[in-house]
């Protein structure tokens, strides 16, 4: 049974990028007919917000993207601290003492060099009576020791993978406050919860192989891994969360629908071809994780409205029935409105506007050499309530009258009555009109 894992930190909202991940995750476990599991890494005690905790799982939900259980890495600090002292009892643990600024000034000096940036494990071997001047002087951090040696696996999107752990630094895994770093806790969970796969973005290829090696210095098998390509917006840069570049926040206020981010999300950067899927199950039936690319993927976010206005087009009264009901149509005219108008809104709020019009009237839009054509076409109109048949019957009074056809009918009627030159067949909508200004 494979067992998957969104694990986002909670400093900022959900945005189309880490999304992207959680989603995958989720239809490789329900493929499966697996497990998911959402993980808070929120370790980061200053920067995590319970409030962002609250927003993620409210987006999830919002997209149908439930999980079987619920971590919290915070409650799972003292387990952590077993794992350190392991690592440390078998010599992969060793603390340093650098100051950031002489980290940097290394690096720059490798650099110059013409040698990689990688630490120079210069406190590997401090002996005990500098450890503990140093210690008197400073708080020392922690970091793993690699195997100087290539770390392969055969990645679900990238295939035969092979990192050579000499061009890394050995990874911090606690910070000198005594904070666990992502990839301490991410490992310690991914064992402890049995994860089978984990699928995330192709920046952390690197992250993957120091990750192998501390599973393997515990003693257990790494999971299987799939790195997905990177979205980006349109100029080829990149999604933050911190920035709010498409939050999930900011699609729901603009009326976009669950189905279409997820439908443009689960196909951009494969070979399935983009359309809109009517549930998750028709998106399980063509899922496959080995269909994606390792090529940055440009994202484009004009997509998500064209799938929701296509979306709502084809979606039964049954399925929007409250929502029009708290616009105030009455449960007589409900269904009616919905079929009249469905084809003509791009988010579903633009439905109360065409309400409006409908209860109230609009304010005539009519060109000056059209102003005594529709006056005199007003008055032939007879009063509401109007039936489906009022439209025919009313322009081809108004034909015989004044001799006018086509657009040159029909166009200053529709403006006079909708102020718009286009929107719903009038036919349908006629009846639902409660108020024509005159």
């Amino acid at each position: 049974m494979a067992i998957a894992r969104f694990a986002p930190s909670p400093t900022g909202d959900l945005h189309i990028g880490n999304l992207r991940t959680a989603l995958l995750n989720w239809l490789v476990a329900r493929e499966a007919g697996g497990e998911f599991i959402l993980r808070i890494d929120d370790t980061d005690l200053e920067r995590s917000k319970e409030e962002f905790v609250d927003s993620i799982k409210y987006d999830l939900q919002w997209l149908g993207l439930e999980w079987d259980r619920l971590e919290r890495q915070s409650l799972r600090l003292e387990r952590y601290r077993e794992v350190a002292d392991d690592l440390r009892e078998s010599g992969r643990l060793y603390e340093c003492f650098e100051t950031p600024v002489e980290l940097s000034l290394k690096r720059k000096s490798q650099l110059g060099r013409g040698r990689p940036p990688v630490y120079d494990r210069a406190s590997l071997n401090l002996p005990n009576e500098e450890i503990a001047r140093m210690r008197s002087e400073r708080a020392g951090y922690w970091r793993f020791l690699l195997d100087r040696a290539s770390v392969a696996w055969r990645d679900q999107i990238f295939g035969e993978v092979s990192i050579d752990a000499a061009s890394v630094s050995d990874p911090v895994l606690i910070r000198a406050d005594g904070a666990f770093l992502y990839t301490m806790a991410s490992v310690v969970d991914d064992l402890d919860m049995n994860i089978s796969i984990v699928v995330r973005g192709s920046d952390h290829l690197t992250n993957t192989a120091t990750q192998v090696q501390i599973m393997e210095a515990l003693g257990r098998k790494p999971p299987a891994f799939a790195h997905h390509s990177l979205l980006t917006g349109p100029g080829g840069e990149p999604f933050s969360k911190r920035t709010g570049d498409l939050s999930l926040k900011e699609l729901r206020s603009g009326g976009m629908e669950p189905m279409a981010i997820l439908s443009l999300l689960a196909t951009t950067g494969s070979s399935e071809s983009t359309k809109l899927f009517g549930s998750m199950d028709e998106l399980l039936e063509v899922f496959s994780i080995g269909s994606f690319s390792t090529a940055p993927t440009k994202f484009d976010p004009d997509a998500i409205a064209r799938l929701t206005a296509r979306r709502l087009s084809g979606l039964p009264y049954v399925e929007v029935a409250t929502g029009i009901r708290e616009l105030g149509v009455p449960d007589d005219a409900a269904e009616a409105f919905w079929l009249a108008t469905r084809e003509n809104i791009a988010v579903f709020n633009d439905l109360s506007e065409w309400w409006r019009i409908c209860l109230k009237g609009a304010e005539p839009s009519v060109r000056d050499d059209d102003k005594e054509f529709v006056g005199q076409a007003l008055e032939m109109l007879p009063d509401p309530p109007f039936s489906t048949d009022t439209w025919r019957n009313w322009t081809a009074d108004v034909s015989r009258r004044t001799g006018r056809r086509g657009r040159k009918l029909y166009m200053p009627l529709r403006k006079a009555l909708t102020g718009r030159d286009s929107g719903p067949e009038m036919a349908g909508l006629m009846p639902l009109l409660r108020h024509v200004r005159r």
